[in-house]
């Protein structure tokens, strides 16, 4: 009996939905005896980290087709069609097509061309490959939205991703209802830019209108969660849903990348120091008891120990909770990369002192929560989300999947117990 492939994941939560539909296009298309990696571009370590999983997957399944497909294989495919170890690589739009994987079935090497990356500019149409259920038993992730029309100096993604597409609103609602049907309690919309979601559809409707749509054509639906999003372009309509609709999730994941102005500047973003902080007021204004997570960047090029200190004290002036903490690392082929840099050393130390102050944070947090009631969503019979995302820790079982009413009790230095 041939073995049917074997999938393996870097970077983001979208590549984790992706490689859900690639495995039913795989299965459908009859391939077999084959090992597929989805790659990451974010950074040059990423890439790096790509190359090193090729090759231990190689070690581990010596006689089966290896595939490479993803992010990094989109923005460099010569460097993994070099490497001895790789029989195929197929961009991000063509990992998404029915036809790519019906080509390959079970004796396609020798076949197909080595190389199948197709310019992911010219993609205008977000592919079809809406699943029902990735995720665990507890949560759904839905992709309403791919691609980026940004330039920030720093990164590589929209080489990567393309352009910003939509999926139509009626589309995410039916699929949602299609989700809550199948016993899901929370769904989390995903996205590479999910603010810039309805610019290119008819009428451009913002983000916000599709939240407020969801609630409003779902009742259903217990909880909606929002992944990443760019605070600048939270529209009126997010943040009416923001104060007004209790199952949208009081946590938000910021793109905020650094806090100082200069930097931002050099980087391309679209707001200021300022700015961010507004918003987390405004938000916290209309929501008492948010929480927000945030990616901040240590080390970016012409960073000095005062541009830092700046984004240091943007982890307190915003309140953040749940840091992504970035050690800087150069991109090639992006603006970025040819700024002068900071010294390895320093990029390390700053990236600790974000982390430390992000842990210092993440202890007020739980400490603050201890006597509160919570309704949490089990993922696993001994632990559970709060609507703020913090994990919690049962002595007892409980049932996965549901939503439970809860009293905390105390905390370690990561978690609530209840």
């Amino acid at each position: 009996m041939a073995d049917a492939p074997i999938f393996a994941t870097l970077g983001c939560r979208l590549n984790s939905y992706e490689t859900e539909a690639m495995k039913d296009l795989a299965k459908s298309a009859g391939v077999e005896n084959a090992v597929v990696i989805n790659t990451c571009a974010v950074t040059a370590e990423a890439v790096r980290k790509a190359r090193q999983e090729i090759r231990k997957l190689r070690r581990n399944h010596p006689g089966a087709k290896l595939i490479v497909t993803g992010c990094a294989a989109q923005t460099e495919p010569e460097t993994f069609a070099k490497m001895d170890e790789v029989d195929l690589v197929i961009g991000n739009t063509e990992k998404m097509q029915h036809a790519t994987w019906a080509g390959l079935g079970p004796d396609f090497i020798g076949d197909s061309e080595r190389v199948q990356v197709d310019d992911i500019m010219s993609v205008t149409q977000t592919a079809g490959h809406l699943i029902d259920g990735f995720g665990t038993r507890s949560r759904a992730y839905v992709q309403v939205q791919n691609g980026c029309d940004h330039r920030c100096t720093f990164c590589i993604i929209p080489y990567g991703r393309g352009n910003s597409r939509s999926v139509a609103a009626g589309v995410v609602v039916d699929q949602i209802k299609r989700l809550v049907d199948s016993g899901y309690n929370e769904v989390v919309l995903t996205g590479v830019d999910l603010t810039s979601w309805g610019a290119d559809l008819p009428s451009a409707p913002r983000f916000g209108d599709l939240v407020m749509r969801i609630l409003k054509l779902v009742p259903d639906l217990p909880r909606l969660r929002i992944s990443s999003i760019d605070s600048i372009e939270a529209d009126d309509a997010l943040m009416q849903a923001i104060a007004t609709e209790p199952r949208l999730m009081p946590h938000l994941h910021l793109s905020l990348q650094a806090g100082d102005n200069m930097i931002l500047k050099r980087m391309k973003r679209r707001h200021n120091r300022e700015d961010a902080i507004a918003f987390t007021q405004e938000a916290r204004r209309l929501r008492p008891g948010i929480t927000f997570g945030a990616d901040i960047i240590a080390g970016f090029p012409t960073e000095t120990d005062e541009m830092f200190a700046n984004s240091l004290k943007l982890v307190t002036d915003c309140d953040l909770t749940w840091l992504h903490v970035f050690p800087y690392s150069a991109r090639q082929g992006t603006p970025a990369a040819r700024m002068p840099a900071v010294n390895g050393t320093v990029i390390k130390t700053r990236a600790a002192a974000l982390r430390a102050a992000g842990d210092t944070q993440v202890a007020k947090h739980l400490a603050a929560q201890i006597s509160q009631t919570h309704s949490i969503l089990m993922e696993n019979p001994r632990m559970g989300r709060t609507e703020q995302f913090t994990e919690v820790r049962f002595e007892t079982d409980q049932s996965e999947g549901q939503i439970i009413t809860a009293t905390i009790k105390g905390a370690t230095k990561t978690q609530l117990i209840a």
